[in-house]
């Protein structure tokens, strides 16, 4: 399949003009890879480096053992991920990391492509990172909410889940590790109604919409209590607002995973590429 044909179904599905981002300012070291149009909205073609697109594959983010795994595979083809920076609170005080200029050189050399939807993929949709992890819990949606860039990030959604307890269970056996609970509000969950942010929910412009809509517990993927989230843990407690971790990875990987579906309605072979999440984002 043409390269541009696969760009623009993307375009036309994900793309809105009201949705923002602003990766880019993170990644002017590897400005000789990026595309143009890249560095203007940081959203869409990252690196364009091949005409035809045989296969995709799909990632949270694009790492090395990512990256590597991809060049095992034959050449022509695109690379899919939710974020166009890598993700380890070890070895960066803000968790972001640029990719790897040597390896982007051998994606170059076997026209393996790179397409990133950070705020797009989180705005409400059958793929969003938000409603694929509700649906992993077995939550309702009842609206989507929570305005991130443009995107329509959240869900409020209704849970079979009578306890706070019961419901990090279930969230531990659906991303197959240990996850994080700052019971800060009552075990019960107030009618059987919860919020679903995934990746970095537990934000000053999150919890405040929690709490307008009368909602005690949110499921989110990073939650460690430090420095920089002492602010939203002191709002949480006060308002009596439950958080409940996953971690960055765990949290978002169910709509990578969503999308080989969407490419292979395109006609193309998808394969989602696994990863390992950073327990420190608990």
């Amino acid at each position: 399949m043409l390269a541009k044909e696969v760009y623009t179904n993307l375009e036309d599905y994900f793309i809105k003009p009201e949705i923002s981002d602003e990766f880019y300012q993170h990644m002017t070291e590897l400005d000789s890879f990026l595309c143009d149009n890249f560095k203007k909205r940081s959203i869409g073609l990252v690196c364009d480096f091949t005409e035809t697109i045989n296969r995709v594959f799909t990632a949270v983010f694009p790492t090395e053992k990512v990256i590597r795994a991809v060049l095992e595979q034959p050449g022509k083809a695109m690379l899919f991920t939710h974020h166009a920076c890598n993700w380890d609170l070890t070895k960066s005080p803000t968790g972001f990391y640029n990719m790897n200029a040597g390896l982007l050189e051998e994606l170059r050399e076997k026209q393996i492509s790179i397409y990133c939807l950070h705020t797009p993929l989180d705005n409400y949709s059958e793929y969003s990172t938000s409603k694929t992890l509700a649906e992993k819990l077995d939550i309702e949606t009842v609206k989507a909410f929570i305005n991130y860039f443009g995107a329509i990030c959240g869900i409020a959604g209704r849970t079979k889940c009578k306890t706070v307890n019961e419901l990090q269970k279930i969230y531990s056996e659906a991303v197959g590790h240990s996850t994080s609970l700052y019971q800060y509000g009552d075990n019960e969950i107030k009618d059987g109604i919860v919020a679903v942010v995934a990746g970095g929910g537990n934000n000053t412009f999150v919890l405040p919409e929690l709490h307008k809509n009368n909602i005690s517990t949110l499921i989110t993927g990073i939650t460690l209590k430090n420095e920089v989230s002492a602010e939203t843990h002191e709002y949480a407690e006060k308002n009596r607002i439950n958080i409940l971790g996953g971690t960055h990875y765990s949290s978002e990987k169910f709509a990578c995973i969503a999308m080989c579906s969407y490419f292979e309605k395109l006609g193309l072979p998808a394969e989602f590429i696994d990863d390992e999440p950073c327990f420190e984002d608990m």
